[in-house]
């Protein structure tokens, strides 16, 4: 059965391309010009993914977004004409999956919304971030690899969920500490990095040579996203 996108932007055009592209792609895509008919629809339909403009004529998409979030797990990737590195940061940090910026390429919007329903799953397992051996239970918050439980503070655990759930992306320490922002911290006077060793030591084959969590010289970090180890 093909996967279910709802669009949100009133940009006529646009989504009409977006619809014929993701359509030849095996999606169906439903189209909505305003914040109010998107909300609308998703009461009524059951979708697999939302494609969201921040700039709405009749609500801001960061609202809609964090009223979205607070009432379902649909995935959301975020679109704008806006491309300051702050707006990323606000909408990733109020629960959107993914972010883009306007113009894009059709086939980077496939892949990114591919990315994320994959990094998601099907609904009846939505809590569980599969990658090969290692799973990440986001309901509760447990990480295990080959089926075994590894010890993770609760602020390790948001910081590798964090890392996990944009897998591909690299992410400064700044972009994480500004994503974790509101988590409590537990030993305050420690870096990202002392953070990133102690989850290497648990999910990690050889911590000294990992496989999983990167290290991007001058840049940050980036979960590797494809793992079948």
């Amino acid at each position: 059965m093909a996967e279910r996108v709802l669009m949100i932007d009133d940009d006529a055009c646009l989504a009409a391309m977006v619809r014929d592209y993701l359509g030849g792609a095996g999606f169906r895509v439903t189209l909505a010009g305003t914040a109010r008919e998107g909300e609308a629809l998703l009461k009524r339909e059951s979708f697999d993914a939302a494609i969201l403009d921040l700039m709405l004529p009749d609500a801001d998409g960061l609202d809609l977004c964090r009223r979205l979030r607070a009432e379902s797990d649909l995935p959301v990737l975020m679109l704008t004409a806006r491309g300051e590195p702050m707006d990323r940061v606000v909408g990733l940090e109020i629960g959107a999956d993914d972010y883009l910026a306007k113009p894009f390429e059709p086939r980077e919007l496939l892949a990114r919304l591919r990315a994320i329903l994959r990094r998601r799953g099907p609904a009846t397992g939505a809590d569980i971030l599969r990658f090969g051996r290692l799973e990440i239970d986001r309901g509760a918050r447990l990480v295990r690899l080959d089926g075994e439980e590894r010890p993770l503070t609760s602020w390790q655990f948001s910081l590798l969920l964090t890392l996990a759930e944009r897998a591909g992306r690299v992410l400064s320490r700044d972009a994480l500490m500004d994503l974790l922002r509101g988590e409590k911290l537990e030993a305050f006077d420690r870096s990202v990095d002392v953070h990133v060793s102690r989850i290497r030591a648990a999910i990690e084959d050889d911590p000294k040579k990992p496989r999983r969590i990167l290290t991007i010289r001058g840049a940050g970090y980036v979960f590797a996203r494809d793992q079948d180890r």
